[in-house]
């Protein structure tokens, strides 16, 4: 295998340093229907979706992450603006890791889980 080694990568117009695509760019992200069957609409090194319950999901890594101290970055919206719901990472045991990381979708008024039309994550770190 042969290594490339290169500061600056360019399209002609515009340049960025390597140091920048390598730490800053998402390693992983998804765009997904958490109602019904749930189903990717778009993503990039996700493997798969796993609808966990109402409001929980398991976004499943291609390629792993090196560690599990990993950024994740998440969104939700839905058709009803007045629910206000409010995304968060699943911190039970197990939930982030290396290959995978679980969310919840959660109505702030009530506290209680449930599905969003669209929701959209990313992770940003190394991958392994």
């Amino acid at each position: 295998m042969s290594t490339l080694n290169v500061s600056n990568i360019t399209d002609g117009t515009d340049t960025v340093g390597t140091g920048y695509v390598l730490n800053g760019s998402d390693k992983a992200w998804i765009n997904f229907n958490g109602t019904g069957t749930v189903a990717i609409r778009e993503s990039l090194n996700m493997s798969s979706l796993t609808d966990a319950g109402v409001g929980v999901y398991y976004n499943n890594l291609t390629s792993n992450m090196l560690t599990a101290n990993y950024c994740t970055v998440m969104s939700a919206s839905d058709a009803y603006p007045d629910i206000g719901n409010c995304i968060a990472l699943l911190t039970d045991a197990g939930a982030m890791t290396t290959a995978r990381f679980g969310i919840v979708n959660i109505n702030e008024t009530t506290g209680s889980y449930f599905d969003s039309s669209r929701i959209c994550t990313s992770a940003k770190g190394d991958l392994a």
